[in-house]
C-alpha cells in the first residue's frame, strides 16, 4: 500500500510544518491553522499549473476535435466507474449502485469501452463519488485544509479517501504486461481530461478573486459539503457563501 503511506507521510509532515507558525484567527475559522504553508503550496501549484498544465490543456483543446476529447473523456469516466460504485454500495445507495452498475455494463459494451456514454442517452446519468464522500456521510470529520504540491487541496479525510479508493479500482490488481506504463498514461489523461474540462472556469475564477486563494478554498470545501449533503444547505456554519 505505498500510496497510504505516502499519504500519512504527507498528513505527518503537513502537521510539523504547521506547527511551526501561529494560524490567525481567519485561518482558524475556515478549519485552515496551516494557512500559510497551505498558501506557499497553492503559489507553486499556481506557477506550475502556468507554465505546464494550463499551457499543454489548451492545446489539446485546440489541436484534438470536441468529438474526440468526449470520447476520451467517456472512457476515463468509465474506467473510474468501480470506484464510483463500491461508494454507492458503501453508503447503501440502491438506487444510485444500480444506475452505476448499469453505467459500466452498458458503456462498456455498447458504448464501445466506455467511449460512448449510451447510458446518459438511455436516461442513466452519471454521478460522481468517491471514499471521501462516504467518510463524510459517516459523520468523519474534514480535519484541517490541506494543500499538496501538484495534488491541490487534500484535507486528511479526502486524502485518506483518495488512497482507499486506490484499492477499489480493479486495475489495482491485474497484472499484465506493461501494466505500469498504461497506469501513468491512464493518470496523464485523467489530469489532461479534469484541467482541460476546468480551463475557462478556472481561469474566470482566477481574473474575477481579489484572493485565489481564499476563493480556491471555499470553493472546494463548499463543493464537497454539497456532494455528501446531496446538494443540500451544508450545517456547518463556518461555511461561507461566495
Amino acid at each position: 500500500m505505498k500510496i497510504t503511506l505516502a499519504a500519512v507521510s504527507a498528513i505527518a509532515l503537513s502537521l510539523f510544518v504547521g506547527a511551526c507558525s501561529t494560524p490567525s484567527a481567519e485561518s482558524v475559522a475556515q478549519h485552515d491553522p496551516w494557512e500559510k504553508t497551505n498558501r506557499d503550496i497553492f503559489d507553486f501549484d499556481v506557477r506550475a499549473d502556468h507554465a505546464v498544465a494550463r499551457p499543454i490543456a489548451r492545446g489539446y483543446r485546440d489541436v484534438v476535435p470536441e468529438p474526440v476529447r468526449d470520447g476520451i473523456h467517456n472512457a476515463v469516466t468509465n474506467l473510474n466507474s468501480p470506484v464510483i460504485l463500491a461508494n454507492d454500495v458503501l453508503q447503501g445507495d440502491g438506487d444510485r449502485a444500480a444506475n452505476t452498475f448499469g453505467r459500466i455494463v452498458i458503456n462498456s459494451t455498447v458504448g464501445l469501452g466506455g467511449l460512448i456514454d449510451v447510458a446518459a442517452k438511455l436516461g442513466i446519468p452519471y454521478h460522481d463519488n468517491d471514499f471521501g464522500i462516504t467518510l463524510g456521510k459517516n459523520g468523519i470529520y474534514e480535519g484541517s485544509y490541506l494543500v499538496l504540491p501538484l495534488l491541490g487541496p487534500a484535507p486528511p479525510r479526502d486524502l485518506l479517501g483518495k488512497a482507499v479508493d486506490t484499492a477499489f479500482d480493479p486495475l489495482t490488481y491485474v497484472q499484465f504486461h506493461g501494466k505500469d506504463t498504461w497506469m501513468v498514461v491512464r493518470f496523464g489523461i485523467g489530469v489532461l481530461d479534469a484541467r482541460t474540462s476546468q480551463l475557462d472556469a478556472v481561469d474566470t475564477i482566477e481574473r474575477s478573486s481579489i484572493d485565489f486563494y481564499a476563493t480556491s478554498r471555499n470553493l472546494y470545501r463548499q463543493s464537497r459539503a454539497a456532494k455528501i449533503n446531496d446538494g443540500k444547505p451544508s450545517a456547518d456554519a463556518d461555511l461561507p457563501n461566495l
